[in-house]
């Protein structure tokens, strides 16, 4: 495939690690592998970097006061109250794919992961709300969501951790799918994590809990889950 791709021209990824762990991380060795696909596929990428391994700061009275106020109307100290926030949804508005690499800690995402869609699921920016409920705003995007279980089975409490956190922000915000809730309830029958056919639906690549991490069905997706 030719490299011969306009820098204005390619797709434009943002990639997010949520793990603490710089080294070891299995999630970040399958994001890399995963960004690799999709800079051959595509001939060249622009990517973004958003690494949590020193944490995101959590909202607060004040940035929820600066959130509801009017932007016509915000202060300059309310206006640096969100300036981070800003810039994550910028980051998310400019990118056509977002990879998203987050372990699992304690039957759920990291706090980082969690304080990150805190920053970023707001009212006239990325979603907003109707009489059936909130609508995502980020049109004509792909979310690939890699996660790894370490040490345990993947259970009920670790799949919700997943299915009730990061789906619906993947499917409402970033694909605007219609019928979230049917892609929802046939997430939640999928037996196993460890199944190709799933990565392949569903574009997710995705680790089996398990003693010793086994990376190898979650790479051979990758040329699947970029089709």
């Amino acid at each position: 495939m030719s490299n011969n791709v306009s820098p204005t021209n390619r797709l434009k990824v943002l990639r997010i690690d949520a793990s603490m762990r710089r080294s070891g991380s299995v999630t970040r060795e399958l994001a890399d592998d995963l960004v690799a696909v999709l800079e051959a596929r595509d001939g060249g990428i622009a990517l973004v970097n958003r690494d949590f391994a020193e944490g995101l700061p959590f909202t607060d009275e004040s940035w929820i006061g600066a959130n509801v106020t009017d932007p016509a109307e915000r202060s300059d100290s309310q206006k640096e109250r969100l300036a981070l926030s800003e810039t994550l949804v910028d980051e998310l508005k400019a990118a056509d794919v977002v990879v998203i690499a987050s372990p699992i800690y304690n039957f759920n995402v990291p706090a980082a992961m969690k304080a990150w869609i805190d920053l970023i699921a707001r009212a006239r920016e990325t979603s907003r709300y109707t009489e059936n409920g909130p609508v995502g705003l980020l049109e004509g995007k792909k979310a690939y969501v890699v996660s790894a279980l370490g040490g345990t089975e993947a259970g009920d409490l670790a799949d919700a951790a997943i299915i009730d956190r990061l789906v619906p922000i993947c499917v409402g915000q970033y694909e605007m799918d219609t019928d979230k809730v049917s892609k929802l309830a046939a997430l939640k029958k999928v037996d196993s994590w460890n199944r190709g056919e799933f990565v392949a639906k569903q574009g997710w690549a995705t680790m089996p809990g398990s003693k010793k991490a086994d990376t190898t069905v979650a790479r051979s997706c990758g040329d699947k889950i970029v089709a």
